[in-house]
């Protein structure tokens, strides 16, 4: 399985994996439509947006593909 990217966006990380949700779950993120993790935004833009590490979001996601 490829690997989640920052310039992934929201909505393709989420059907990249089933688990992905509990990622975003995890850094309270989730997903609607009034939040900045709305399905078009990039992971780099919500974790500019959230002020997350950009780096530990996508190791995280990653982390789902080695489990």
């Amino acid at each position: 399985m490829e690997e989640f990217t920052p310039e992934m966006t929201v909505e393709a990380a989420m059907a990249h994996h089933p688990k992905a949700r509990w990622v975003f779950a995890a850094y309270q993120l989730q997903g609607c439509s009034q939040c900045a993790a709305s399905g078009d935004e990039t992971l780099a833009e919500v974790a500019e947006g959230y002020g997350i590490a950009l780096e530990k979001l996508v190791g995280d996601l990653n982390s789902l593909l080695t489990a």
